[in-house]
């Protein structure tokens, strides 16, 4: 399903950026797979809100459960979630979103035919890059998993790998799904007739080698740049072919389980001082600057002080003839899926982030004497009154764990 904007409304995911969108450089989507009962559905934009993604799974044809409901993360997309991302969301394009989605699973399910699946593992591309260490973790698996019809012919293809979909910097204006687009549209030439679905992995911490402060700038530049996201994406796509095809079983299921997660404040002095201390320095700042503080100075002014009440977080195992989907909520890095992938036998396996709700980066216990941007500012640009309690992402893989150890995978 196309939801590609019009041109005029805002872009999401750079705080330096503030001019709106100009038009398209490809098309954005909604792109869904129905197994059995189940289904995965996957939309090229930065995160959904978990208030949107349950009204989703209830107007579709299936089980509210057996839904799981992704963004891409690309930030060459439109403002997706009420009041994150520090930017005003259009809500009649929210609602041409959500309703996209619900006709994306209900086209899928009223298309179904008798098929069957193989997976595999690609070849590491070598493309992600932890943007916080030197030569840090990351998750270089990509699974792949192909749906062929009775007579052999492919339906779909899925491949998910771990990198952070911003190749393009603050000042691209186009809408775009980065990377991935050119991954989609490989993967499709070479399989004629089928539909690529592109997953993200666990990439709170990676991409393909800037830091996150980098992209506190409006300047152009030749790494990152269309040309530059076509050869990743590329890359990433030929990886991909090379996957072998283990036959699958039969068996689908779907197990879920809820969490409360915490909040810390991290923040030194009074919202007051920090707002002061912003609005004096945003005086002589660089555009780019400036517009990040008037961001910190809203969440100081505006969000600071709201009580730190736990946020519902949905952990999500789909199983699909033996390969589990894990499905995490908002910005979990590599060191978190590696810890799931650990209690997984060597069944390929995808372990992907941003689904079912996008609040925040969630950091495993490990990260947080380097503060950094991810644990120590990232919450104000999210609207959140404090970065997640350390613990939270322990929580949320070993709540996976559990649904894995639980299941037959």
């Amino acid at each position: 399903m196309d939801i590609t904007p019009l041109a005029g409304l805002a872009l999401s995911g750079f705080a330096a950026r503030s001019e709106p969108a100009l038009g398209a450089h490809d098309p954005l989507t909604v792109r869904a797979v129905a197994v059995e009962n189940t289904a995965l559905v996957v939309a090229d934009v930065i995160g959904f809100h978990g208030d949107m993604v349950r009204r989703i799974r209830e107007r579709c044809v299936l089980p509210a459960d057996n839904v799981v409901v992704a963004a891409l993360h690309t930030h060459g997309g439109p403002v997706s979630m009420v009041g994150r991302l520090s930017q005003r969301a259009d809500m009649a394009y929210l609602d041409r979103l959500e309703t996209a989605c619900v006709h994306a699973i209900d086209k899928a399910v009223s298309c179904a035919r008798p098929a069957h699946m193989v997976a595999g593992w690609g070849a590491d591309p070598g493309v992600a890059r932890n943007r916080r260490h030197a030569d840090g973790l990351v998750d270089t698996a990509l699974p792949v998993l192909h749906v062929r019809d009775a007579v052999g012919d492919l339906m779909a293809v899925i491949a998910s790998y771990a990198c952070h979909p911003v190749v393009l910097g603050a000042d691209n204006r186009l809408w775009t799904a980065d990377y991935p687009h050119y991954a989609r549209e490989r993967l499709e030439a070479a399989n004629p007739g089928a539909m690529a679905l592109f997953l993200t992995g666990c990439a709170g911490d990676a991409n393909t080698g800037h830091s996150a402060h980098a992209s506190i700038s409006l300047s152009s530049s030749a790494y990152r740049s269309f040309e530059s996201a076509q050869a990743y994406g590329e890359r990433i796509a030929d990886a991909a072919c090379q996957a072998n095809e283990i036959p699958l079983e039969e068996h689908v299921s779907v197990a879920n389980r809820i969490l409360h997660l915490g909040f810390d404040r991290r923040e030194t002095g009074t919202p007051e001082a920090l707002a002061d201390r912003w609005y004096r320095e945003r005086k002589t700042a660089d555009p780019a600057r400036a517009a990040l503080l008037s961001h910190w100075i809203a969440w100081a002014t505006e969000i600071a002080r709201h009580p730190l009440e736990p946020v519902e977080a949905r952990v999500s195992v789909l199983n699909w003839g033996g390969v589990p989907i894990v499905a995490l909520p908002g910005e979990i890095f590599a060191e978190t899926a590696l810890q799931i992938r650990q209690s997984i036998s060597r069944t390929p396996s995808f372990i992907i982030g941003f689904a079912e709700d996008n609040p925040g980066y969630i950091p495993p216990a490990s990260e947080y004497a380097f503060g950094g941007y991810e644990i120590d500012e990232a919450h104000r640009y999210y609207g959140q009154p404090a970065t997640f309690a350390s613990g939270s992402a322990e929580a949320l893989a070993n709540a996976a764990v559990a649904l894995l150890t639980a299941g037959t995978v």
